[in-house]
């Protein structure tokens, strides 16, 4: 299977707000991946954007696993994967439309 063609991942701020107050009335969650990590998965060879899976961790809390994805849309799964994000709180932005 090939890669779908980019359709536009951008959402209006609003929408992104409503989006996010919604979940955080069921889950308080929110992490931060920093660039350089997320340079290195996306610098794979032949990596064409990656996927995020939800998980749990020992500790039950919740978590999300990034891979890279290949031009046939298969996950590069002997490649990097990340889990372990910076969770918010306690390492939050500032107060936003998006956390506020």
């Amino acid at each position: 299977m090939a890669l779908p063609e980019p359709k536009g991942h951008r959402i209006p701020l609003a929408e992104a707000a409503e989006q996010t107050r919604r979940y955080r009335e069921s889950r308080h969650s929110a992490g931060l991946f920093l660039r350089q990590e997320l340079d290195e998965l996306l610098a794979q060879p032949g990596c064409s954007g990656l996927r995020f899976y939800y998980g749990r961790n020992r500790d039950a809390m919740d978590t999300v696993i990034l891979v890279g994805v290949d031009k046939n849309g298969n996950d590069i799964a002997d490649g990097v994967l990340m889990d372990v994000h910076f969770p918010c709180p306690p390492i939050c932005s500032g107060a936003n439309a998006l956390n506020s």
